[in-house]
């Protein structure tokens, strides 16, 4: 992948699914290592259906927009979506004992423990998150990378 790839998708639950295929297969093609792909995959996953689901809304006018850029350190993959934004600070914590047995609310909390960092950058038109995963071990440049 020499040059950054983007994506237009609806607001599907298909989109979820073709999202998680497009990461798996830039991730196996940059040559990350098995248990990354699978991280790299469910972060993008979720990402996706927070964009098509809270973001959007399943609204058929509305795009979720999924880009991958290959940087010297490793991948880049933004997700954003065309909803009103998200207040960070009324995500409830998935950890909290009243959240544990709730079966959604834990996707920002994967994201974060699946890549190397989140950034989410709320706005009136729509919500972008950037994930990030650093090549590690010997492809980091050729020599050995240290966390």
């Amino acid at each position: 992948m020499e040059q950054p790839v983007s994506y237009t998708l609806d607001s599907t639950l298909e989109t979820v699914d073709h999202a998680e295929e497009k990461a798996t297969r830039i991730a196996t093609e940059l040559g990350f290592p098995e248990e990354e792909v699978m991280q790299i995959s469910m972060a993008v996953r979720e990402g996706a259906v927070n964009a098509v689901l809270h973001g959007n809304a399943y609204s058929p006018d509305k795009k979720v927009i999924l880009a991958f850029e290959r940087t010297p350190d490793g991948l880049v993959i933004t997700i954003r979506d065309q909803g009103k934004g998200i207040n960070l600070n009324d995500i409830p914590n998935p950890l909290a004992p009243e959240n544990l047995l709730k079966t959604s609310g834990r996707g920002i909390f994967l994201m974060r423990s699946f890549m190397d960092e989140v950034e989410i950058r709320p706005s009136q038109t729509g919500t972008e998150v950037k994930l990030i995963k650093h090549v590690h071990g010997p492809s980091a440049g050729g020599k050995e990378a240290s966390q």
